[in-house]
Order: structure tokens, then sequence, then C-alpha cells
């Protein structure tokens, strides 16, 4: 156990920068009900250089699934790329939260 929340040897964390036309188009709304879908925990901020940033923890099949969605955007995003950085579960507390 790790801060109330389990943490299994199949859980797994990233942090996530979106590149591309992320901002202003319900891009945060967006991966917070991807989030929710898709079962893992976190939040979602808007960088000052344009780029939307995501931490997430969840079983390692359920942030692929995430990743996939965030690919994809609302219709009004243009997601360019992804930079993902895998790291150890730290204990996020449950839920998906936009951070502002």
């Amino acid at each position: 156990m790790n801060g109330g929340v389990r943490v299994s040897e199949r859980s797994a964390r990233a942090r996530v920068l979106v590149h591309g036309h992320v901002q202003g188009v319900g891009y945060r709304a967006f991966v917070q009900a991807a989030a929710l879908r898709c079962g893992v925990r976190g939040g979602v901020r808007n960088l000052p250089n344009g780029k939307v940033e995501t931490e997430v923890e969840g079983e390692r099949h359920a942030i692929d699934a995430f990743l996939q969605c965030l690919k994809a955007g609302p219709p009004r995003a243009k997601v360019e790329a992804l930079d993902v950085d895998w790291q150890s579960p730290t204990g996020l507390p449950a839920g998906f939260h936009i951070w502002y």
C-alpha cells in the first residue's frame, strides 16, 4: 500500500506531454472523460508553452488504452505527438482531476 492506494506489480505510471493544437479546444475535459472510461487516476493541466501535461497511474493495459485516446483527442484538437515518460507508480489518489 502506498498512500492508501494499492500498487500492484502490473501498475504503472506515465507522465505524458501532448504536442499540437490542444489548448482552447476542450482537450483537458476530453482527457478527464477518457481517464474515467479507462479506469486510470491522475490529472491533466495546460502548460504555458502550449502543451498539455498529464500524469496517470493504473494498470499498464488501462494506461495503454488511455494513451490511444490521447492520440485521437476531441474533434477540434490536432494532436501531433505524445512524449511518454514511464515511471514507477507512487500511489496517486483515486479520481482524475483537471489541475489549474
